[in-house]
């Protein structure tokens, strides 16, 4: 059965950095919260046509492929951004259509509701929200504060319920980030006071369907205001690994090692330096996590996100046959399902995963084998145990981890740029974004545009070939 043409829309606790960025985004940011909601269902419905109007009706059994303008396309990233890139007008007429008529739907039906949402009326939340009339309004909203990062797989028989809760809960906490829900279980970032996050924290222990300990949640120094806004979505996935959690279970995961256990894992492995040739210890993360920390003679994939991972598994087994295989990861989810999926393959000896991901171990070791920083979703970008630098300036080449985001509009890769070539003017990801932001400049405001690509996004191969 073909996979449905969906958009490519990041999904937003993948907790990996792609456009949000659109070119209905100035559009959007004029209407109500409620009225972005549903201009986004409309625009992602209409992309969805679209490119499903583009099928090919004659496609062999397993085998699906999209026409369009003279072109044939085998894969969804590659009719994807076609679509993208050159029917962004007939997107836009589209949505805006769709919205016109969703909105006289509505205006006929009052009771009607929001697409794509459940009403979860039926179910009393409010016995899981804490009663904090006693504390002062003060404390939740100012003072020191952290970032909380947790998940947990388990059954739920209503995620939209949960999701409900959670809204609930984190608006009342003046919480801010992004909860992520799924019949699968939960995963969420979110950041406040030191008084906010200790009382969600303990909200999440004591509700009756997550049996999580204090050790579950990772905290950082931080804040409400490390997040631009707080965002709970009900998703197929708690991470998006672009696999049905029905097919690749997170039961069938590695072994979870302990920080402890999984520390002398590794000094094992370069123990035994350039003679170890039966265990890979594998990073799961995106490329511009691992270039800027990484543990000392790891695999760091080159992909730029984890929905990529299943097929850099693929078409790199012969890598993995008969070894052992130590993996991680930012928190741990990723290493959950990754791991699953590699072990579905029945090419490795072992697979292990460390357990509370790199935020655990830096926690047990902080000038342990991990070198660098830890790369974070939200505006702090990275967090650190040591002082070392394994990365360097992009048009320089001092060392430099401090990432920012490409100056160049609609385009959102993460630039290293220091102080000084920053001043000198060097503020986009690449020399072909930097001639294309000084054009934009001088162009009209007025003029149509597309998301960007540029050297950064061209030069690298979506799946890479490490065999």
């Amino acid at each position: 059965m073909a996979a449905a043409d969906h958009t490519p829309c990041p999904e937003f606790l993948d907790w990996e950095l792609d456009s949000s960025t659109t070119n209905g985004l100035k559009q959007e940011k004029q209407l109500s919260a409620s009225q972005r909601r549903y201009y986004s269902f409309c625009r992602r419905k209409s992309f969805a046509a679209f490119v499903a109007s583009k099928r090919n009706g004659s496609r062999e059994e397993g085998s699906t492929s999209w026409c369009c303008c003279g072109q044939t396309f085998k894969e969804h990233p590659a009719i994807h951004k076609h679509v993208a890139r050159t029917h962004d007008t007939e997107i836009k007429q589209l949505t805006q259509a769709t919205y016109e008529c969703l909105l006289s739907q509505l205006e006929e039906e009052p009771e009607a509701q929001q697409p794509n949402e459940h009403k979860a009326e039926a179910v009393d939340i409010s016995a899981w929200i804490p009663d904090t009339s006693h504390i002062p309004e003060e404390q939740l909203l100012n003072g020191p504060g952290k970032v909380i990062l947790y998940y947990h797989y388990c059954q739920v028989e209503d995620p939209h319920v949960i999701c409900a809760w959670q809204r609930a809960l984190c608006e009342k906490l003046h919480l801010t980030g992004k909860v992520r829900v799924a019949s699968e279980g939960i995963n969420g970032t979110v950041g406040g006071t030191n008084m906010a996050t200790d009382i969600y924290i303990n909200a999440m222990r004591s509700h009756p369907l997550f049996k999580m300990d204090r050790e579950d949640f990772k905290t950082s120094d931080g804040g409400a205001e490390c997040f631009t806004d707080l965002r709970v979505g009900v998703y197929k996935e708690i991470v998006p690994m672009g696999v049905d959690p029905e097919v690749i279970s997170y039961q069938s995961a590695g072994i979870h090692l302990e920080p402890e256990e999984f520390h002398k894992e590794v000094e094992a492995l370069l123990a035994k330096g350039d003679l170890c040739s039966d265990t890979i210890l594998l990073d799961c993360r995106n490329f511009y996590e691992s270039k800027i920390g990484q543990f000392t003679r790891c695999l760091a994939p080159n992909i730029r996100k984890f929905s990529y991972f299943p097929d850099y598994v693929d078409q790199n087994l012969e890598l993995f046959r008969d070894k052992k295989v130590l993996m991680y990861c930012t928190g741990g989810i990723r290493c959950e399902r990754g791991s699953a999926y590699l072990r579905s393959k029945d090419v490795c000896k072992e697979v292990y995963q460390l357990k509370g991901g790199i935020h655990k171990y830096l926690e047990r070791f902080p000038e342990g084998f991990y070198r660098g920083k830890l790369f974070v979703f939200d505006e702090r970008y990275t967090i650190s145990s040591n002082s070392d630098i394994i990365s360097d300036c992009r048009y320089c080449e001092c060392p430099w981890d401090q990432y920012k985001l490409c100056s160049t509009q609609f385009c959102c890769q993460l630039v290293l740029s220091c102080h000084g070539c920053r001043r000198d003017g060097h503020t986009a990801c690449c020399p072909t974004c930097q001639t294309k932001g000084r054009a934009q400049n001088e162009a009209s405001s007025g003029a149509p545009h597309h998301k960007e690509e540029c050297e950064c996004t061209g030069g690298r191969p979506r799946i890479p070939q490490d065999v």
